[in-house]
């Protein structure tokens, strides 16, 4: 009896930490080897592992005489919140290295998911404003850009958690926070406030995109689990739908209304330029990472990165190189460094990765597709351009930063030991398979 209930609560604690995992946008490579390392250390050998999109699944037989052991968790929730997921990777990181037991994990586990956030809702509200701010000082916005960028963001925040407590599908606030974007621009607009509303609007689109999980789709189809890399696309497709619905609707409303929003142009980058697009972009990267709890030891370094990878993506199109791989060169960077510095400050690789990244999402190129379409005519070509020129600068963001993290992180031999699919660089887990040395010596399940 004792055995079986202490089977039962390690396979509960592996499935509770998949699930925060998973839910905060971790690959499921991570997910699986993270759920893996826990049960080898417990005393469970060669457990069967099975993560999708919405559910993880673990199941386990002593013996071929005995009948086997499962238990399924669904995951109901998916909110971004750095804190809690760097918390439960420094509890995975203690239980392997013995300094907690299996009843000491429970209990912290259930306290980092019971308790709240230090950091007051209304601030979190008011990091999305700072966060659009940055965008609109990257986009060489001027000072009333930037403010009704700011209030912009607040009130798309505020909606959209008023949404999601009623249980409004994602894909619905994604409309909502579009179309308040762009009915606010036009108002400001139509009173004289800013004379071009598009650059606000391409601020917040950003900020709409900043939550959407391309780079986790990505990572899963190039770890094998195409099942999960196929239902992130899907969700991440769209979230972005939502976002060019309530766009379009807003220019629609704002059309009949005869405000007219200009078409934003990609403007050319200069070495002039080059210093406020790089401070714009450490301002949103930071105040991302602040708005997803990330740990406030790790803003300063986010904004660092961030505006040295902005730097290099517009050094090298100021040569004349395009877009999507100046970008994908800059993701490589963040890659790159992110492993390094997340380990000197202690916290996941991705909280590093996700936020440095935020200023180089392609809002400017979503906005700049929808106003050609609405145009129709011989625009609507250039319109349907400008979409998949967006979707070729997300694709380089998520490849180059995960091609960062192969480079940053060797394989090591302790990785032979895992399935070859979930051989590549951890996001979030233990970088290391548990070795003989570092089995526990007392079998939790002994008699």
């Amino acid at each position: 009896m004792a055995e079986g209930r202490a089977l039962n609560l390690t396979m509960d604690f592996c499935l509770r930490v998949g699930e925060l995992l998973l839910s905060s946008g971790a690959g499921a490579a991570d997910v699986t080897s993270t759920m893996q390392t826990l049960a080898w250390h417990f005393g469970l050998r060669h457990p069967e592992i099975d993560v999708t999109f919405t559910s993880l699944s673990m199941s386990y037989q002593v013996s071929p005489e005995e009948s086997p052991l499962m238990q399924v968790r669904h995951v109901k929730q998916r909110d971004i919140d750095y804190e809690d997921l760097t918390l439960v990777d420094h509890l995975v990181r203690d239980v392997i290295a013995d300094h907690v037991d299996l009843a000491e994990a429970r209990a912290t586990l259930a306290r980092i998911v019971s308790s709240g956030h230090g950091t007051p809702r209304w601030a979190i509200s008011l990091g999305w404003g700072a966060m659009c701010s940055g965008v609109g000082i990257l986009l060489r916005g001027d000072v009333t850009v930037v403010a009704i960028a700011f209030v912009a963001a607040v009130c798309i925040d505020r909606l959209q958690l008023w949404m999601a407590r009623r249980r409004l599908p994602f894909f619905y606030q994604q409309v909502a926070g579009g179309a308040v974007a762009t009915l606010l621009a036009a108002a400001a607009a139509g009173v004289g406030l800013v004379e071009n509303p598009s650059l606000v609007i391409t601020a917040n689109i950003i900020m709409l995109l900043a939550g959407i999980g391309f780079m986790g789709a990505l990572q899963d189809a190039l770890s094998g689990f195409y099942i999960t890399a196929g239902a992130r696309l899907t969700e991440a497709l769209l979230a972005t739908a939502g976002i060019i619905a309530g766009v379009s609707g807003g220019l629609t409303v704002a059309d009949v209304a005869g405000v007219e929003l200009r078409r934003v142009g990609m403007a050319a980058s200069t070495w002039e330029t080059l210093t406020p697009v790089a401070l714009g972009a450490a301002l949103c990267a930071a105040a991302f990472a602040f708005s997803s709890y990330a740990p406030r030891r790790i803003i300063l370094p986010i904004a660092l990165i961030a505006g040295l990878a902005i730097s290099i993506s517009q050094s090298i199109s100021i040569q004349g190189f395009g877009r999507a791989w100046p970008t994908a060169l800059a993701a490589f960077f963040v890659g790159v460094v992110s492993y390094t510095v997340s380990g000197r400050l202690r916290v996941p690789p991705l909280v590093v990765v996700v936020s440095a990244v935020v200023p180089m999402l392609p809002g400017l190129s979503i906005y700049r597709g929808l106003a050609l379409m609405a145009e129709g005519g011989t625009a609507t070509s250039q319109g349907l351009l400008a979409m998949i020129s967006a979707a070729s600068i997300a694709t380089a963001l998520s490849a180059g930063v995960i091609l960062g993290e192969y480079v940053a992180q060797p394989l090591r031999r302790e990785a032979s030991r895992l399935e070859s699919r979930l051989a590549g660089p951890r996001l979030v887990g233990p970088l290391r398979y548990p070795g003989r040395r570092r089995r526990r010596r007392s079998r939790t399940f002994a008699s």
